[in-house]
């Protein structure tokens, strides 16, 4: 008999906004907890996994970069879409004050707080894309547009 998964606060959220999604489970490393592993365990391609960076600009405070798991985001070019002349990542020891998730399992859905969010432009690439569930060990599979429209993301080129 399968495992039954509990869902997370972002799946509730994607429950009341009617989002069709999975919910994935997958074996966590705590000594990897790198994207790349998880597109290993999961048997997909590091491409359709996206992670979700919290950044700090100097002048708008905090935003949401979502990015292909096998690229590092530009912080110039994070800056500029924000409407930031600089940013950078935020401290690992705010991430669970800030959002309420830890790395490894931060998802854009459902933080603390609504912070500006920004998609780099590569998951229109896809039909279906991965980002954290909210938890370690739990992907969620959904339609990029539909993460889009949920978390009033904008899309942009913020990777190297």
């Amino acid at each position: 008999m399968a495992k039954k998964i509990d869902k997370t606060n972002a799946a509730r959220l994607l429950d009341r906004g009617k989002i069709a999604y999975e919910l994935i489970p997958y074996e966590v490393d705590e000594n990897d907890l790198s994207v790349g592993h998880v597109a290993a365990t999961l048997g997909q391609p590091v491409e359709q996994l996206y992670k979700t960076l919290v950044l700090k600009g100097d002048r708008t405070g905090h935003f949401v970069c979502v990015v292909r798991g096998d690229r590092e985001i530009d912080l110039k070019l994070a800056a500029k879409v924000s409407g930031n002349k600089s940013c950078d990542l935020i401290p690992m020891k705010d991430l669970l004050p800030t959002t309420g998730y830890i790395r490894g399992g931060c998802t854009p859905i459902g933080m603390k707080r609504a912070f500006p969010t920004f998609i780099d432009e590569s998951c229109l690439a896809h039909e279906k894309i991965y980002i954290s569930a909210g938890q370690r060990g739990l992907q969620l599979r959904l339609s990029p547009a539909d993460l889009i429209a949920f978390v009033s993301a904008k899309t942009a080129k913020i990777t190297l």
